[in-house]
């Protein structure tokens, strides 16, 4: 059987690290390859790590066609659905295909609504796909657009700051940082808060380690928390004198609060006692 690896298709998911790779091994040798490896036409989609451990050990497996696979859109968005579904996946990394997700249908969407409404014809075939496809049975339901932050925190299992805090990695983060996320030697909260920081800073922090990186991301949220710590300011709309005015003011009540409280106190006492109380 001819089965050819798009370099492009195999690196598009995370690859497992090394503990997770040596336990699908022990699995494989063990119990054989159980899921079948997923083909569009002669490109392997789904099971690169299985495929290559089979290889190796000369071990038998299985193929499946998927023939819905019309474009390498397509493929892209049932690989990303794949690993969403995935307990292994990381909170990261589930993010960071959601995102993946919606810019796919985004853009597909964008070139429906520019192409000319006559024009019914299927698209060329892309330069990465197969050179021959399996006639598809039933076309792709076309995904729900990820329209809102909401939605994609649907999608990938999360909350709505997750996913806030995640573009924020993906925009600022250095790489040495967010392989340092991958790791675990960082988690996703304090990772965006080192984000913040110039990139030399990030690099440095994330070449020193774990602890370096809590630190660095503490000393990010104290920089944060000192201004809301300081004393209350004035608003901007309004001057110091007209804020001391309205102080003396509010003062002069209390006073005459005061005045008052005590002068009932004493009728109160004054009645107790059996006097009479001028009103």
């Amino acid at each position: 059987m001819n089965i050819t690896v798009n370099p492009e298709l195999k690196a598009y998911i995370d690859p497992l690290t090394p503990e997770e790779h040596e336990a699908l091994e022990r699995s494989i040798l063990a119990e054989g390859c159980r899921d079948a490896l997923v083909l569009w036409g002669d490109v392997l989609v789904d099971g690169h790590n299985r495929y290559g451990i089979c290889q190796k050990h000369g071990l038998p497996f299985e193929t499946v066609q998927n023939p819905r696979f019309q474009s390498m859109e397509d493929v892209h968005l049932w690989m990303i659905d794949q690993h969403l579904g995935r307990r292994s996946v990381s909170d990261f990394q589930r993010g960071v295909l959601a995102l993946r997700k919606r810019e796919i249908i985004a853009e597909r969407r964008a070139r429906f609504l520019a192409a000319p409404r006559e024009e019914t014809s299927p698209e060329p075939d892309e330069p990465d796909a197969p050179a021959a496809h399996p006639v598809a049975t039933a076309p792709v339901p076309e995904p729900r657009p990820l329209n809102s932050r909401e939605d994609i925190a649907r999608a990938a299992r999360l909350s709505s700051s997750q996913v806030v805090m995640i573009e924020k990695i993906q925009k600022q983060a250095e790489p040495e940082l967010v392989a340092a996320l991958k790791s675990g030697a960082i988690s996703l909260n304090a990772a965006a808060a080192v984000a913040s920081l110039p990139a030399e800073e990030q690099k440095a922090a994330a070449l020193a380690g774990k602890d370096e990186l809590k630190l660095a991301a503490k000393r990010v949220r104290d920089a944060k928390r000192k201004p809301s710590e300081a004393a209350p300011e004035q608003p901007a709309d309004q001057p110091a004198d007209e804020a001391g005015d309205e102080l003396q003011r509010l003062r002069a009540q209390v006073s005459e609060l005061q005045a008052e409280n005590a002068a009932l106190r004493q009728q109160l006492e004054a009645l107790r006692s059996g006097q009479e109380v001028p009103f």
